[in-house]
């Protein structure tokens, strides 16, 4: 495939977040102290009067955002993804989740790409806690474009939303016109041999994979599901149904995350073999970010690698 620019979407976060701002006057953000490394700086320079640093006290910043959103404003609350949905989710389920107010989570520093924070940071753990929140939207873009458009739509959707953004810098694969509904997955290629499901940094390294499968004679469908729920429950179907087989990617443990989910509608509706790559039930550690990803197999060769016996059975 050519050359991509790559952007981290924590980065386009924080872009997004410039532009909602001048157009949408009851937006506010909130920041754990980290607004350099969430790219909510960003928001601070362009409306300093919309910014607020809350201090490391990520569970009192939940509340406050809870609160903001009682008087009308749309605040998204800004950290890293272990501290949103580890550390404050006491708050989150019950200040957020339970009145389900109209908050934004922006989480960004999400799974292994982390690095060299080591397993303390590595929030591999933050979908699983999140899908169980009654009423909470939970969403991992794949690019710059999307995380883009992702911002816009938690925005307009009236109820708390998770979005999880990384640290690295990512291939920007979306093209020009690009249009994101949250609850929609997205064919970007198809087949019928095996369905890839993936979502964030991984959607890019399946289609990679899919590349590679196409020279060994294997037609595989590659579905970005950014949004891990609500699940695009009709395009899952469709994929077990024509293609027989899924495999799930996510940057995130196989327990609770992409892969859980899309077993609960397979299972349920029509049973076919899933495989789950992602982290396996184990921390991280620290470590250059593209070293890590390749060690827990969360690459396009790495997917691969998992894929053949699977593919073979």
């Amino acid at each position: 495939m050519a050359e991509l620019q790559k952007i981290a979407t924590r980065e386009s976060y924080g872009g997004a977040l410039v532009q909602l701002g001048a157009q949408h006057k009851n937006v506010v953000v909130l920041d754990a102290d980290l607004s350099e490394a969430t790219k909510t700086a960003m928001f601070k320079e362009a409306h300093p009067d919309r910014f607020f640093n809350t201090g490391i006290a990520e569970a009192n910043m939940m509340g406050v955002a809870a609160g903001l959103s009682t008087c009308g404003l749309v605040p998204f609350a800004s950290t890293f993804a272990m501290f949103a949905a580890g550390r404050a989710f006491e708050q989150v389920r019950n200040s957020i989740g339970y009145p389900h107010l109209n908050v934004k989570i922006g989480a960004t520093h999400g799974g292994i790409s982390v690095g060299e924070d080591g397993a303390s940071h590595q929030c591999n753990e933050d979908f699983a806690l999140m899908r169980s929140i009654p009423g909470m939207v939970v969403a991992c873009p794949a690019d710059d474009a999307e995380a883009k458009a992702l911002v816009t739509a938690a925005y307009a959707h009236e109820g708390p939303v998770y979005m999880r953004f990384g640290r690295m810098a990512v291939p920007a694969f979306h093209g020009e016109g690009y249009t994101f509904t949250l609850g929609k997955g997205e064919v970007l290629r198809e087949g019928t041999d095996v369905a890839i499901i993936a979502t964030g940094l991984m959607v890019y390294e399946a289609l990679v994979a899919a590349g590679t499968l196409a020279e060994e004679g294997i037609s595989a469908r590659v579905i970005n599901m950014a949004t891990i729920k609500p699940l695009d429950e009709k395009l899952v179907l469709r994929a077990a149904a024509e293609c027989g087989r899924i495999v799930t990617a996510e940057e995130h443990s196989i327990i609770g995350g992409l892969g859980e989910a899309v077993c609960g509608v397979t299972a349920r509706h029509c049973p076919v073999p899933v495989l789950r790559v992602g982290v396996q039930d184990v921390f991280g550690h620290s470590g250059p970010a593209a070293a890590l990803l390749q060690e827990f197999g969360l690459t396009a060769a790495g997917l691969l690698q998992q894929m053949r016996p699977f593919l073979k059975e």
